[in-house]
């Protein structure tokens, strides 16, 4: 009689290699561009593919709102209320991709309402 042992209760090596991926795509700043290189290839799984467009939606609206913020601090009108904005922005973009890698790590899914939709829509192509 053959019974089980402990290495059929392991996970296969490549949900490891691919919870990796996700959080590298979603760390802040320096994750846009191995997403940006996976869209481009259009290798990788469904989920991989899903968390790219979403970190590169989410750099591109905080680069956005940072450029617009920062631009706008520079006129003197409302300067120092321009640049906390700024840093709410910024601080929320981190926050939000800390939050989603935690996710990624319990096994929960990386969709963020609002967000995941406007990624869907204007990254497939």
């Amino acid at each position: 009689m053959i019974t089980s042992t402990n290495m059929d209760n392991l996970p296969p090596k490549d949900t490891d290699i691919s919870k990796t991926q996700l959080i590298l795509y979603l760390i802040p700043i320096v994750g846009f561009f191995p997403s940006l290189w996976n869209l481009y290839q259009r290798r990788g799984s469904r989920e991989q593919l899903t968390v790219s467009r979403l970190s590169i939606t989410l750099a591109f609206i905080w680069m956005s709102g940072y450029l617009l913020l920062t631009t706008g601090a520079a006129t003197d009108f409302l300067t120092l209320r321009l640049l906390i904005l700024n840093s709410f922005l910024t601080s929320g973009y981190f926050l939000v991709s800390v939050w989603l890698m935690f996710r990624i790590i319990q096994g929960k899914s990386s969709r963020l309402p609002g967000f995941s939709n406007l990624a869907e829509r204007v990254w497939r192509k």
